[in-house]
């Protein structure tokens, strides 16, 4: 059985040279984190690996803490971003249905899982709570795992438990989870999720992110009847979904009657809806995010973003040219999940133009930008002008049909370029 120690004392167990593991998105262990880089001056060489994580500012990537840490991310989130270097602070690109295996099979081996999980139950059952996604496999697969149990964190159902005895170390601290609020949609997001909204039919099990597309669009699905949800992630847009019985799971294949993910991301009005909601549960992502596990759901609608998209499909959506700006995540995931899904329809939903002017659909892809959905695999593209159906198409077929989606300001320039192109 494990210890319960001070917070400093907690972290003690790393060494220099480890490889640790933290906890992401609003599960991060924030004070754990912040007593690693408190006790710096006794560490180098210490790698770190995470998915995105919330509500610290990520300051052992600042460049003064180089001799103590360098950090492999597996999502670059906003609190990285203004540190990467693509050297110290790095980037593995690796589909997140394939991150659990890639702990487990050692080929990345944690010595250290650094975890925030609930209080354990009447069973001695911890829940890693509103983040099972990688979390699980990398508690089954590092040496030692160092726990911050938090009564705010939601006991959720699904495959997320640790038992006590399997906790090495931990330190009992009550501190609220971050919280995420979503800007309002505007207009042009509005007009997007119209047209996505008109692609749903009743039945359809849905996957969406966070941002103001994905919650503009669930707010148009009011009207909608048994809908479901397999999802690598969702947030409190699909509330007042759950709560008003338009969710209600019974058409999927997997886990009927219950909404599936691998992490959610919101306000407490959120995590407290979860917690020990015996209709909510949480699982492995390497399970979650398997292409013949969503397949199997009907009608499985997959709703993601990008950066940018050529005029023939290619999507990049982790990166501003050469500039690592988030992740692979589970995108191709389900984009294949859902293509092979009956009835399935995937969707890359984006706003036609940046904040800058400039259209998000380009003749090519900037140089060094990242196709995370190849062209083979993009069916629907959806902007406010409209939704381009893209499967089945030639090259020049497809150019036509996103050029009609594109904004007009920049239609014109779009279709010269396309010409010239194929005239060379």
């Amino acid at each position: 059985m494990g210890k319960a120690l001070s917070l400093e004392d907690t972290v003690s167990c790393i060494r220099s040279g480890h490889r640790v593991f933290i906890h992401g998105g609003a599960a991060t262990p924030t004070l754990l984190v912040e007593a690693l880089v408190n006790d710096a001056a006794r560490l180098q060489d210490v790698e770190i690996m995470h998915l995105h994580t919330e509500g610290h500012p990520a300051n052992y990537a600042k460049p003064e803490y180089a001799k103590s840490f360098r950090v492999a991310n597996l999502f670059i989130g906003s609190n990285i971003r203004p540190y990467f270097d693509g050297d110290r602070v790095d980037y593995l690109p690796c589909f997140l249905s394939e991150i659990p295996a890639l702990f487990r099979s050692k080929r990345r081996k944690l010595d250290v899982a650094m975890v925030q999980v609930s209080p354990p139950d009447k069973h001695g059952c911890c829940s890693l709570g509103v983040s099972v996604d990688v979390a699980k496999a990398a508690v089954e697969s590092a040496d030692t795992v160092i726990a911050q149990i938090n009564p705010c964190m939601p006991r959720v159902h699904g495959d997320g438990f640790i038992h006590l005895d399997d906790i090495d170390y931990w330190v009992d601290a009550e501190v609220p989870l971050p919280e995420l609020l979503t800007p309002a949609a505007g207009e042009t997001e509005k007009a997007i999720a119209k047209h996505c909204a008109a692609l749903i039919e009743d039945g359809s099990t849905l996957q969406v992110g966070i941002g103001a597309i994905p919650n503009a669009v669930l707010a148009e699905l009011k009207h909608h009847r048994n809908l479901g949800v397999h999802s690598e992630m969702w947030s409190d847009g699909m509330l007042d979904l759950l709560e008003s019985g338009v969710v209600d799971n019974s058409m999927k294949v997997n886990h009927r009657g219950r909404t599936v993910s691998g992490f959610v991301m919101g306000t407490r009005r959120l995590y407290d809806f979860i917690d020990d909601n015996p209709q909510i549960a949480q699982f492995d992502i390497g399970w979650v995010n398997r292409v013949d596990v969503i397949a199997q759901n009907p009608k499985v609608v997959a709703i993601n973003s990008a950066v940018e998209i050529d005029l023939t499909g290619q999507v990049c959506a982790d990166s501003v040219g050469h500039r690592i700006i988030s992740g692979v995540g589970g995108q191709m995931d389900f984009i294949r999940g859902a293509s092979l899904s009956e009835g399935g329809k995937p969707i890359i939903a984006i706003n036609s133009q940046t904040g800058k002017g400039l259209s998000r659909i380009v003749p090519t892809l900037n140089p060094g930008a990242g196709v995370v959905t190849t062209r083979a695999h993009v069916h629907y593209v959806v902007t406010e002008y409209g939704a381009a159906d893209l499967y089945g198409k030639t090259l020049n077929e497809r150019a036509e049909a996103l050029i009609a989606i594109a904004h007009p300001a920049h239609r014109e320039n779009l279709n010269k370029a396309w010409h010239e192109m194929r005239s060379r």
